[in-house]
C-alpha cells in the first residue's frame, strides 16, 4: 500500500513542488489548500496524469474545526497517514514593527504557528506507535527569516517561523521514541509567488547579490530537501534543519 502524505498549502510554490515530487516517490498525496481550488486541482491533475494518486482538501489550517474535518477525510479515504509537511504559510506587506497592528500579527501567527501545531497534533495522534500507529515523519517548512529576522520587512513572519523551529525541536524530542521523526527546512530566497503577496514581486532580483551563490532558489530545490528528510535515508535524523538558502 502506498504511503500517504499530507502537504499543507500545496496548491502553489514549495508546497506544490513537494506534492509533485512526493507523488514521483510513490506517495498518495493529500493536497491541502485554503482558497485557490483551481491551483490545487491543477496539482492533482498533474499527479494523476503521471499515474499517481492525489486529491485536494480545502481547509484553512488556522481553523481547528477545518483541520479536524481534513484529517477525518484522510482517515476515511486512506485509513493511514505516514508523512506531514507543514508548509502553509502567509505573510503581509512589508513594514516595520512600529507600523504593525494586532490583527495583522494574529493572522500571521494563526496560520504559520497555530495551524502547524494543529496539523502536527493530528498527525502524531495517527502516527505514534504509542497510540497504535506505524510511525511516520513530519517536516516543517520554516525560513531563513527565523534566523535573520527580516528587519524592515516581515519581523512578524520571521517570528512565526522561529516559533515553528521551536515546535520542530520540542516535538521531535516528545515523539522520538514513538516512531516519529520531526525535522525542518529553512528556505532562503526562493522564486515563488509569496514575494508578490508581500508587495515586492521582484524581491529576489533586489537581494540575490547578497546570496553567496548569487541567485535565488527554486521550489523544487526545497522539495528535494523535504523529501530527503521524510525518507529512510534520513532515518537517524530528527530535531534537525536543512538550510536551503544558497549560503545566505
Amino acid at each position: 500500500m502506498a504511503k500517504t502524505i499530507l502537504i499543507t498549502g500545496a496548491g502553489r510554490g514549495i508546497g506544490a513542488a513537494c506534492a509533485l515530487l512526493a507523488a514521483e516517490r510513490g506517495y498518495a498525496v493529500c493536497v491541502n489548500y485554503r482558497s485557490d481550488a483551481a491551483a490545487a486541482g491543477a496539482v492533482v491533475d498533474t499527479i494523476e496524469r503521471a499515474g499517481g494518486r492525489a486529491f485536494a482538501l480545502q481547509a484553512d489550517v488556522a481553523d481547528e474545526a477545518a483541520v479536524l474535518d481534513m484529517f477525518a477525510h484522510i482517515d476515511r479515504h486512506f485509513g493511514r497517514l505516514d508523512a506531514l509537511v507543514n508548509n502553509a504559510g502567509i505573510l503581509a506587506p512589508q513594514m516595520r514593527v512600529e507600523q504593525m497592528d494586532g490583527a495583522r500579527i494574529n493572522r500571521i501567527l494563526a496560520t504559520n504557528v497555530t495551524g502547524s501545531f494543529l496539523c502536527a497534533r493530528e498527525a502524531v495522534l495517527r502516527m505514534s506507535t504509542r497510540r497504535g500507529g506505524a510511525g511516520g515523519a513530519i517536516v516543517n517548512v520554516s525560513s531563513r527569516a527565523a534566523v535573520l529576522g527580516s528587519a524592515g520587512e516581515y519581523v512578524d513572519y520571521a517570528a512565526s517561523k522561529a516559533a515553528l523551529d521551536a515546535l520542530t525541536i520540542g516535538l521531535s524530542k516528545e515523539v522520538a521514541a514513538e516512531g516519529i521523526r520531526v525535522n525542518g527546512v529553512r528556505p532562503g530566497l526562493i522564486d515563488t509567488e509569496m514575494h508578490a503577496s508581500g508587495g515586492e514581486p521582484g524581491r529576489i532580483g533586489r537581494l540575490q547579490s547578497s546570496v553567496p551563490m548569487a541567485r535565488g532558489g527554486a521550489a523544487d530545490e526545497v522539495a528535494r530537501a523535504v523529501l530527503w528528510l521524510l525518507s529512510d535515508e534520513a532515518s537517524y535524523t530528527t530535531g534537525s534543519f536543512v538550510e536551503v538558502s544558497g549560503g545566505r
